[in-house]
């Protein structure tokens, strides 16, 4: 979700895809794979994110375990702060 004029990018981010530290779990089948495509997701992410804060924007990451309420909450908080 982008919010163009405050400059703000909002990724959520699905706790098994992006490695979540609270809810990983390791993959039965084929783990070698997951374990690779899983750190490549989360370097991604990291090279998304600072990409994006080097072009003057501000990254939230959401982790879909989180309350929806508490992440929009959070994400007006920094959309109104970047707003002049």
């Amino acid at each position: 979700m982008l919010f163009p004029r405050a400059r703000v990018a909002v990724f959520v981010d699905g706790c098994f895809w992006h490695g979540c530290p609270d809810h990983r779990t390791q993959p039965r089948r084929n783990p070698e794979f997951w374990i690779e495509k899983i750190e490549l997701n989360r370097l991604r992410d990291a090279d998304t994110d600072h990409r994006l804060r080097a072009a003057g924007w501000i990254v939230v990451r959401v982790w879909e375990h989180e309350s929806a309420l508490d992440a929009a909450d959070r994400v007006e908080e920094v959309v109104r702060s970047r707003r002049p």
